[in-house]
């Protein structure tokens, strides 16, 4: 029997920061899907995934895919992907994850 290979990614530790992150991703490939016209099949074909696939990530179901593969789909759009890390304002906070689309 062949043995495959599973890919594993590292959680943050906040669930909930990496569903916001990917949420908001997922929001802006479906505006810039429907900003070009494009139909499920064609932009499927561009995101390098399946319609089927392309309809249930944009229906939220996004668990298989990691932010970074969520964040490269978004660069076949013509867009940069920019993460900056600063400090914290308030000393003794925890940091926090956010995702800004520049057309908002």
């Amino acid at each position: 029997m062949k043995k495959q290979k599973i890919e594993a990614h590292e959680s943050s530790g906040n669930i909930f920061a990496e569903l916001l992150l990917k949420s908001g991703i997922v929001i802006e490939l479906h505006r810039l899907i429907r900003e070009r016209g494009l139909t499920q099949v064609k932009a499927a074909k561009l995101l390098g995934i399946t319609q089927p696939d392309l309809s249930r990530l944009l229906r939220g179901d996004f668990e298989a895919y990691s932010a970074e593969r969520l964040m490269k789909m978004l660069t076949v759009f013509e867009h940069d992907i920019e993460i900056v890390m600063k400090p914290r304002r308030n000393a003794g906070e925890r940091g926090r994850i956010t995702f800004k689309s520049a057309a908002a």
